[in-house]
């Protein structure tokens, strides 16, 4: 019995090749190719596309991406155990899939493309925030890569799109608000996975904004680390150590608001004047 696409169903993949999710890896599985080929479609037109997937695990997510008419799938798995379900993909997709055994934390990601990449992936829930932070603060910008469509914990999906005066409001917010466009897409309940995670999820999208507002990152990274790092007290309190109440004052800030009140806007007129002094 084969799927539409002309693979094994992929619970036989699982069953077959031994991958019981594993907790430590983060790992929860979409069997829906249905689903799978939502996400897909979430990133927009693909026929001319490379693609990044990190954390493919048995390869629902891959093969809609290959479906979905991707030019080249570049998997990064760490579990080695799916690498030969992968390399089964790979091979009913001649010349269309590329699979890397390794941590997608510790590789050049963007020595693997000629062209900007659009990633796309059901992150791993223990590593998808630090992978996030570091496609977000990259040095360079536009980006190495195209577009983002991920998928996180929804908590984390509200933090990363939220705006001012929310609760989910913080550091992530604003790194990801300051360089793009935040969309969350559609929801994933639990019961979408194996096993089931505790939590619904989201699947979220990121298109970098050609100019961000003028900031030197360094300097944005920590005065909304210092901000929200103490976000129930006034900003005069949380940022004294970076010149507090007169910093806030020279930029026109009222130094008795907190940092969930001040829009990307103005931490970006923050960072630049910490910077000249």
């Amino acid at each position: 019995m084969t799927d539409p696409d002309g693979l094994p169903p992929l619970r036989q993949v699982v069953e077959r090749f031994d991958l019981a999710p594993k907790k430590k890896l983060g790992q929860n599985f979409l069997f829906d190719l249905n689903l799978t080929a939502k996400i897909a479609r979430a990133a927009g037109d693909l026929s001319d596309c490379d693609v990044l997937e990190v954390g493919p695990g048995p390869g629902g997510l891959t093969r809609a991406l290959l479906s979905a008419g991707a030019r080249r799938v570049v998997a990064v798995e760490r579990d080695s155990r799916c690498i030969a379900a992968l390399e089964q993909i790979s091979a009913h997709y001649p010349g269309r899939l590329k699979v890397i055994d390794g941590d997608a934390l510790s590789i050049n990601l963007p020595a693997l493309f000629d062209t900007p990449p659009k990633i796309i992936a059901n992150l791993p829930y223990n590593v998808g925030t630090e992978l996030l932070l570091g496609w977000l603060t990259t040095a360079d910008w536009p980006p190495w890569w195209q577009s983002l469509t991920l998928m996180f914990q929804r908590e984390v999906a509200e933090r990363i799109t939220a705006t001012p005066g929310s609760k989910a409001y913080g550091r992530l917010s604003v790194l990801a608000g300051w360089r793009c466009q935040t969309r969350i897409q559609f929801d994933v309940p639990p019961e979408a996975f194996t096993p089931p995670p505790k939590v619904t999820s989201s699947v979220i999208s990121l298109i970098p904004r050609a100019e961000p507002l003028d900031a030197p990152l360094k300097t944005l990274e920590q005065v909304t680390a210092a901000a929200f790092g103490q976000r129930r007290k006034m900003l005069r309190r949380s940022l004294a150590g970076l010149g507090g109440e007169d910093l806030l004052t020279r930029v026109g800030i009222e130094p008795t608001k907190r940092a969930e009140e001040l829009d990307v806007s103005a931490f970006c007129t923050l960072a630049r004047a910490l910077s000249k002094e």
